[in-house]
């Protein structure tokens, strides 16, 4: 059975940091592409970062790009986001998902496999 569990989520200050992880109980890991997303309360579900299979390549939504660092580990099945400079707005759930073939894709639907969730929560 395909899971992946969200992990690094919490109460944090703006301007904070927090380190989320995503581990994968996938067969073929190094195989698929891995994305990011969140949803804050009455909003849609929006695209954050994604990472081919390799982690050659990295797509990153504008309203986190310089500030959040998607990367993986192959080794340990497992996909992490890194977010620094942290603002009120980024308060959501946050989501990981894993999608076949493994480039990335900025799109929800396109991905098969996701996670429950972690709460990120950013205080002024």
């Amino acid at each position: 059975q395909v899971q992946l569990v969200e992990s690094g989520g919490g109460l944090v200050q703006a301007g904070g940091s927090l380190r989320l992880s995503c581990a994968a109980a996938l067969r073929t890991f190094s195989s698929y592409a891995m994305g990011w997303f969140r949803q804050a309360p009455g909003k849609e579900r929006e695209f954050i970062a994604t990472i081919s299979w390799s982690g050659g390549s990295t797509l990153y939504a504008a309203s986190v790009k310089g500030r959040f660092t998607i990367s993986r580990d192959n080794a340990k099945n497992t996909a992490y986001l890194q977010m620094n400079s942290l603002k009120p707005e980024d308060t959501a759930i946050y989501y990981c998902a894993a999608r076949m073939p493994g480039v990335v894709a900025t799109l929800a639907s396109q991905y098969v496999y996701w996670g429950q969730g972690t709460q990120v929560t950013v205080s002024s």
